[in-house]
């Protein structure tokens, strides 16, 4: 698959979804600029084209979470990815195709599943870090998911007041220790 073709075809997608529009496989290729059985060579499902779109979004998050963190997720600690992740969360511009996973009601579980398998790599808290340390981590990554969930659906998006006051605590929870 031409990644140039690839690439178009996830952009509408994403932008259908931007729109408020549901995504099917008709107003993908119409979006790209393709027929049906255009699009259906590079994505032969629904399905297919939906966990695309997951990883689309996961791979502009795994960019910015790595250069939020100075480095690929495997190659710095917990805290530093969940310092990133907070980061990441405070500051990106968020919107629905953010919320991609959740897209399909019918392909909920799949797309979840994948979402869950792509991102935790990147905000996973590894079993062996002290209880005190990993309940702060947790709780960092859950102020983090608050926020992006809350400016991807524009309900309760905290504004940038209040954003420094969610950075403050993070700071304070996590703090300059590793």
């Amino acid at each position: 698959m031409s990644s140039e073709s690839r690439t178009r075809i996830l952009s509408g997608a994403l932008d259908l979804l931007r729109e408020g529009q549901s995504i099917s496989l008709e107003s993908a290729a119409q979006r790209a600029g393709l027929t049906k059985p255009g699009l259906m060579y590079h994505f032969r499902t629904k399905e297919a084209l939906m966990v695309a779109l997951v990883d689309h979004v996961i791979d502009r998050w795994e960019r910015e979470l790595s250069a939020a963190a100075g480095a690929p997720a495997a190659e710095v600690s917990a805290v530093e990815r969940i310092r990133a992740y907070a980061e990441f969360s405070l500051t990106a511009d968020f919107d629905e195709s953010d919320v991609v996973m959740l897209a399909d009601p019918r392909l909920r579980a799949t797309l979840s599943a994948r979402w869950e398998e792509r991102i935790a790599p990147l905000v996973a808290i590894p079993a062996d870090v002290p209880s005190g340390m990993r309940g702060r981590l947790l709780a960092v990554r859950l102020l983090a998911d608050g926020v992006w969930v809350a400016s991807a659906t524009d309900v309760l998006d905290p504004d940038a007041a209040d954003r420094e006051l969610v950075r403050g605590v993070v700071d304070d929870l996590l703090g300059g220790s590793e």
